[in-house]
């Protein structure tokens, strides 16, 4: 076993593990740590291996995303060459992971968001807890769902990647289940030992997943997924081929829970809705490291933007969770080469 403060390195016989180990960021991704998994990533692909897990130490998290704070800091240091040494880094892991020669197996127990989900969705077997929580809120901090958001949000059924890509909305292991972005379900307490189990167990991994917890998993009542009660309206409402459009579908649903969708995009960065929706639009065609590209180039912009700058502020430093958006006056035409090239 080899180990930094953050990411541990081991093997269970056949099987590869990388452990995030930052718990008090709630495994918060930052430059050491896509390098060290990056690195061991590249030291074993062409190894004997059966699997490769990704997991957490902790209970209450399995990755809440990139080290955004950090990212700003930058930015407000004049450094905007280190956030695209970040970036450029944990871009080229999900996509290394996309596209990886040995099964990729995440653990997900805790809070999944925006790098965690770069760090799980593009691998083959995502294994949940009924303690998972996932999202893509960077729409919230002025940011955009980044990761190969751009290529796997307009991939999930109908238009749930533009609701959950939009609005940032929070969704529960059932749902994950329901839409695909997670595969496998096991009991909070079986989690720990899927390394174990898919070192010992011959046979198709799938297999070995699928027999973890044959009573933790829909239809039973307690797995039920409230976003696909709503998937008709998601697809009527979100199909719309405008912000606008889809803030006028929803106002004239009129249901409870067109009213809190309007709530939640209320919140959100007007700029960072403009820059996602074009984005999801674009990334629909492309592959996953096509999407990576566009990716990068479009954060190297936003993250110099003042509403990434005051989102990040009121989310995660001031913590008033009151951020002042700049009035949106259309993309920045800085964009348009970068859509037309790639």
């Amino acid at each position: 076993m080899t180990s930094t403060d953050e990411v541990t390195i081991s093997r269970t016989g056949r099987v590869g593990r990388i452990t995030l180990t930052r718990p008090q960021a709630l495994n918060a991704l930052n430059l050491p740590m896509v390098e060290r998994i990056g690195a061991t990533l590249a030291a074993w692909a062409g190894e004997d291996l059966r699997a490769i897990t990704i997991e957490s130490a902790s209970d209450r998290a399995f990755c809440s995303g990139g080290d955004i704070r950090q990212v700003r800091q930058n930015t407000l240091d004049g450094d905007p060459e280190a956030s695209d040494r970040f970036f450029a880094t944990e871009y080229e892991v999900n996509r290394m992971l996309g596209e990886y020669p040995i099964p990729i197996v995440s653990l997900i127990g805790g809070i999944c968001m925006g790098g965690g989900l770069g760090i799980s969705v593009h691998g083959p077997f995502r294994v949940v807890t009924e303690n998972a929580a996932f999202a893509m809120p960077e729409t919230k901090i002025g940011f955009f769902p980044d990761v190969g958001g751009s290529y796997f949000l307009p991939r999930l059924p109908g238009h749930i990647g533009s609701y959950l890509g939009l609005t940032g909305a929070r969704i529960d292991a059932a749902d994950a289940l329901a839409i695909g972005m997670a595969t496998h379900a096991c009991a909070p307490e079986a989690l720990a030992g899927v390394p174990e189990l898919l070192a010992e167990r011959d046979g198709p991994i799938d297999t070995v997943l699928k027999e973890l917890a044959p009573d933790a998993a829909p239809p039973h009542a307690h797995w039920r997924s409230d976003l696909m009660a709503h998937r008709e309206q998601i697809d009527h409402c979100f199909g719309a081929s405008s912000i606008d459009g889809i803030r006028e579908r929803l106002r004239r649903d009129g249901s409870p829970w067109a009213t809190e969708t309007l709530e939640l995009l209320a919140g959100v960065s007007p700029y960072s809705l403009a820059v996602t929706a074009e984005l999801m639009a674009w990334g629909r065609e492309r592959s996953l490291a096509d999407c990576l590209a566009m990716e990068r180039a479009v954060a190297r912009h936003v993250a110099t933007t003042p509403d990434f700058i005051e989102g990040v502020r009121a989310a995660l430093v001031d913590k008033d969770r009151a951020p002042v958006w700049s009035e949106f006056t259309g993309l920045d035409p800085a964009l348009r080469p970068a859509f037309r090239r790639l």
